[in-house]
């Protein structure tokens, strides 16, 4: 079985699939009851989730998607590249004030449960949610916040450290992926004391 730090080390933002491979729906469903089990600021659990699997829709879904803002000259996957399904997710109005922090959770929450399975996603705030709530007959009173890509990787994300301060993620020639992050070193913050800073980065 492997540890959370190696499922976490293969979570990253898929953007390419074997779009031949489908996603069954059980899977699915059970990620979406996997969120069940985790905090919700307040014990609000304002989120809803809606799972999109079948081939017409996804495509309706994925026209309204914008993909990878710092890879400037790529539209997005091409055809028999794309998710294989689809998690909306959704708040209602009374969602309290710390609703981001829920769908941080939920979202990482899914994709763990898509990694363990041998899957993977891509989180999507880039979209139009007009059009969204239109295919899906989504009610007014729910917010689409929003959209988890999934399906079966069929591309290389490498993690590299993060030079200076851009995080830009890039492909190179061949087509992998790099993901600059942040050194260990650097997220360990050490408060100044009485005046000493030698501890302070």
């Amino acid at each position: 079985m492997e540890s959370l730090r190696e499922l976490l080390a293969r979570n990253r933002s898929y953007r390419r699939f074997d779009q031949s491979l489908a996603i069954p729906a059980g899977d699915l469903v059970e990620w979406v009851a996997n969120v069940r089990l985790a905090p919700s600021a307040g014990n609000l659990q304002p989120l809803r989730f809606v799972i999109v699997n079948d081939p017409q829709r996804n495509r309706e879904i994925f026209q309204q998607l914008k993909w990878a803002m710092y890879l400037k000259e790529w539209d997005g996957p091409q055809e028999g590249e794309r998710p294989a399904a689809y998690i909306v997710v959704l708040a209602g109005n009374r969602r309290g004030e710390f609703v981001h922090i829920d769908t941080g959770i939920a979202l990482q929450t899914i994709l763990l449960g898509a990694v363990e399975k041998g899957y993977g996603g891509c989180a999507v705030a880039s979209c139009n949610r007009e059009r969204i709530r239109a295919i899906l007959g989504i009610e007014d009173q729910l917010d689409i916040i929003l959209v988890i890509a999934l399906g079966k990787p069929c591309e290389r994300v490498i993690i590299e450290d993060m030079r200076g301060e851009d995080m830009r993620y890039w492909r190179d020639e061949a087509g992998v992926h790099h993901v600059p992050k942040r050194r260990l070193e650097d997220l360990l913050y050490r408060p100044v004391r009485d005046g000493d800073d030698s501890g302070r980065r």
